[in-house]
C-alpha cells in the first residue's frame, strides 16, 4: 500500500478512542489509541496514533494530542421547531392542573398562541432567541440542526421564519437544514375554509419558498388535531413536486395512517410515532424511512404509550433521536438529556440513541453520504468528550463532556 503523506493533511488529532459509528462488530465502531486528520472540510485519514504522529512529523503537519479523550461524529438534531416567539409557560402549568393538550389546543391555545407572538416578533427578536437554543445544542457537540417553520401560518410569516433559520446557517459555525412545516395547524383566520388554507400551503407559498430557496423538505402534522391523510398526501405531493424532501409528524396522537402515508410518500422520516400499528411499522420498514424518537415531548405531555421500539427493532427500521425542540411540548435545548429520555423512557440501549443521534439523524436528514460517522471523505464535523466510554453519553443528567467540537475541519470556538 503506498505510503501515506501528511502533505494531503491540514492538521491531526492523535491519541483518541474513536466511536466511529460505522458499522462493525463494535456497537460504536471503536478504534482505540486513533487518529484523525483532515483536508480542508473532510477527514482525510484515520488509522492508529503511532502511524499518525510519524508522518506528521516528517511533513511538519500540525498536531493536536485527544489526551486518551473519545471523539465521536459531531451530534445532529433532526427535528427542531428553533425558530418562534414567546413561550408556553401558562400552558405548562394548565397541563399540571389537570388539562389536556388536546383540550388547550381547542380552545386557542398550543400552536395557535405561539402563532399569535411568531407574527409579533421581528427578524431580529425571533433570530436572538433562536441563535441562542442553538448555541445550548451546540455546546453539547451538535454540529448539524434541522429547523421547522409552522409557526406563521401564512405565507409573509413562514417565509421569515425559514429566512431567520438559513441567517442561523450563515453566521453561526453550525450545519442547518430547513423544513417547511406549511401544515402544522389551521390558523384562526381560516376556521371557516380549511380547504384554501391547505391549497394556499400547498401552492403558492410553497411556490415561494421553494422559488427563494429557502427549505431543504416538507413536513406536515398528520394527526387528531392536525391534517388528514388526504390533505396531507396532497400538500407532500405538491412539495416532491417542487423538488423537496418530505418527512411527516406521526402517531403523536392518535394512528390515522400517517405512518403508512410516510412510506407510501417516500419520506425521510416520520417522526414521534407513539401511536403505530404492525402494518405502519412494515411500511416504514419497506421504504426505508426513519423513525424519529422524540421522548422530551413524551415526557411533557405526560404520555404513556411508548412508541413500539422493539418491533421497529425488529423489522430493522433505522431510529433517530432529537429534540424536537419547541416551545410547548418539549422546550429541549439537550440532546444529551434527549438520548438519556431515550434510553429511559422508550428502552433504546446506548449504542442505539447515539446511532440515533449521528448515523440515523444523518439519514432522516438525508445527509447520510456526507456525515453522520468518521469516515475518510466525510465532512470533518466532530465532537470531544472527556469520558471513560461512549454509554455516558446516555447515563449523565444535566452534565456536559463536550470539551472541544472540530467543524468543517476546524476547532469550533465556544459560542
Amino acid at each position: 500500500m503506498k505510503e501515506e503523506r501528511g502533505s494531503a493533511w491540514d492538521r491531526v488529532w492523535v491519541g483518541a478512542n474513536l466511536a466511529t459509528m460505522q458499522p462493525g462488530t463494535d456497537p460504536y465502531g471503536t478504534r482505540l489509541d486513533a487518529a484523525i486528520a483532515v483536508r480542508g472540510e473532510a477527514i482525510a485519514w484515520i488509522g492508529a496514533s503511532v502511524d499518525a504522529a510519524r508522518i506528521a512529523a516528517q511533513d511538519g503537519v500540525p498536531v493536536h494530542d485527544a489526551s486518551g479523550r473519545w471523539i465521536t461524529p459531531g451530534l445532529i438534531d433532526c427535528h427542531t421547531h428553533l425558530v418562534y416567539g414567546g413561550n408556553r409557560v401558562a400552558e405548562f402549568e394548565r397541563r399540571l392542573r389537570g388539562e389536556s393538550y388536546e383540550d388547550i389546543a381547542r380552545t386557542g391555545g398550543g400552536i395557535q398562541s405561539t402563532v399569535r407572538a411568531t407574527r409579533a416578533a421581528s427578524h431580529g427578536e425571533l433570530y436572538a432567541g433562536a441563535a441562542r437554543r442553538a448555541a445550548r445544542l451546540m455546546a453539547e457537540g451538535v454540529t448539524t440542526i434541522e429547523i421547522k417553520s409552522g409557526y406563521g401560518l401564512d405565507g409573509a410569516t413562514e417565509r421569515r421564519l425559514l429566512e431567520v433559520a438559513r441567517s442561523l446557517g450563515r453566521e453561526l459555525p453550525v450545519s442547518i437544514r430547513t423544513t417547511y412545516l406549511g401544515l402544522h395547524a389551521l390558523p384562526e383566520e381560516f376556521a371557516a375554509d380549511r380547504r384554501a388554507y391547505v391549497e394556499a400551503a400547498s401552492g403558492p407559498w410553497l411556490d415561494a419558498i421553494v422559488g427563494a430557496g429557502l427549505a431543504d423538505a416538507a413536513d406536515a402534522f398528520c394527526d387528531s388535531i392536525g391534517f388528514t391523510v388526504g390533505e396531507t398526501e396532497g400538500y407532500l405531493g405538491a412539495a416532491r413536486r417542487a423538488g423537496l424532501a418530505v418527512r411527516v409528524h406521526a402517531g403523536q396522537l392518535c394512528d390515522i395512517g400517517a405512518a403508512e402515508l410516510a412510506a407510501r410518500c417516500g419520506a425521510l422520516s416520520a417522526d414521534h410515532l407513539e401511536y403505530l400499528s404492525v402494518a405502519g411499522v412494515s411500511a416504514l420498514a419497506e421504504a426505508g424511512t426513519v423513525a424519529v424518537l422524540l421522548p422530551c415531548a413524551y415526557f411533557m405531555l405526560h404520555q404513556q404509550d411508548p412508541p413500539p421500539v422493539a418491533a421497529l427493532r425488529q423489522a430493522g427500521v433505522p431510529i433517530a433521536v432529537a429534540t424536537d425542540c419547541n416551545p410547548g411540548t418539549a422546550p429541549c435545548t439537550s440532546i444529551l438529556i434527549a438520548l438519556a429520555m431515550a434510553c429511559t423512557l422508550f428502552g433504546l440501549r446506548p449504542e442505539e440513541a447515539l446511532q440515533g443521534a449521528t448515523v440515523n439523524a444523518a439519514r432522516a436528514l438525508g445527509l447520510a453520504g456526507d456525515r453522520g460517522t468518521l469516515e475518510v471523505g466525510k465532512r470533518a464535523d466532530f465532537a470531544l468528550w472527556e469520558i471513560d466510554r461512549p454509554a455516558e453519553l446516555c447515563y449523565g443528567l444535566g452534565a456536559n463532556p463536550c470539551v472541544g467540537v472540530v467543524y468543517g475541519g476546524r476547532e469550533r470556538a465556544a459560542v
